[in-house]
């Protein structure tokens, strides 16, 4: 009766062992489909974000170039908030503006320099901003195009 009884208790080891690997390699396999599920998540975000980019442009240069006679103008003031309720949005989904003031540092992993004006001095910095860059979750997702000279 011992040896049957030693049989089972090993048998019952020998299953509790595959159980236990059977639930960490479920555990492993859910991990790395919720990681999957967040990286496409986040793919498909910047993809729109990337399409949406230029159209968000064409606004921003509508409020910039509103005429002063227009600035009272209840569809313009529409269009002005809906370049914030944008700005909100994009926000909102971890994309951000890249800063590209004027006189700041240039940075070439975040600014794209399209022009170069010629100047003495040891630092580069931005004397223009072209086109805004974005980040999406700390990673540039288009660079800043700039104009840059030396300081």
């Amino acid at each position: 009766m011992t040896k049957k009884t030693d049989e089972l208790e090993q048998q019952i080891g020998e299953l509790t062992i595959d159980l236990q690997r059977v639930r960490a390699d479920f555990e492993n396999y859910r991990k790395r489909v919720d990681e999957e599920k967040q990286s496409a998540r986040e793919f498909g975000e910047a993809s729109i974000a990337s399409k949406m980019l230029p159209v968000i442009d064409d606004i921003e240069r509508a409020v910039t170039h509103l005429p002063a006679e227009l600035v009272d103008n209840v569809w313009a003031q529409g269009v002005a908030n809906l370049s914030k309720n944008l700005d909100k949005a994009l926000n909102s989904i971890g994309i951000t503006r890249i800063s590209a003031e004027l006189n700041s540092a240039f940075d070439p992993d975040q600014h794209h320099a399209v022009q170069f004006d010629e100047a003495d001095g040891e630092q580069e910095i931005i004397a223009e901003e072209l086109q805004p860059g974005y980040l999406y979750k700390g990673e540039v997702l288009r660079p800043a195009m700039v104009r840059v000279t030396r300081k």
